[in-house]
């Protein structure tokens, strides 16, 4: 059973406004991410048009489609990473160790929790990454 407050620096209506706060910016990823599967996306212009469409398809139409289904599909491997940094976050909120940086250990801003609820590290921390090339994105 998790305890009730993991989190001293928090009380249990810090972690309460957090968890909601994270809850609903996933409820919103599912919805996008649903609406990117059941969508347009997955279908090309040809599709879209049909197979005894007498529109010639012009090579760099069929380009452009390939083009923006590849943009689509990366932006959707995007919100599937930032749903599992939500919900990585979740389970600190329950388990303890939210607000913590996970480099560092020091304490995460509680204007940055506002901003970035999902965030896993301190200011300086990312701010360091951010010089490293290739750091990841939180």
């Amino acid at each position: 059973m998790p305890n009730p407050n993991p989190n001293p620096r928090f009380t249990p209506e810090d972690l309460r406004k957090f968890k909601t706060l994270l809850i609903e910016r996933r409820t919103e990823l599912i919805k996008e991410l649903d609406d990117f599967k059941n969508g347009d996306a997955s279908h090309t212009i040809k599709e879209a048009a049909g197979e005894n469409s007498s529109y010639a398809f012009h090579m760099a139409d069929l380009g452009t489609d390939t083009m923006e289904r590849e943009k689509a599909y990366y932006f959707a491997a995007r919100e599937n990473k930032l749903l599992a940094s939500i919900n990585h976050a979740l389970e600190r909120v329950e388990n303890g160790g939210y607000g913590d940086c996970l480099n560092c250990g020091q304490p995460i801003g509680r204007d940055r929790l506002e901003a970035v609820p999902h965030a896993v590290l301190c200011i300086t921390c990312k701010a360091n990454e951010e010089k490293e090339p290739y750091g990841e994105l939180v």
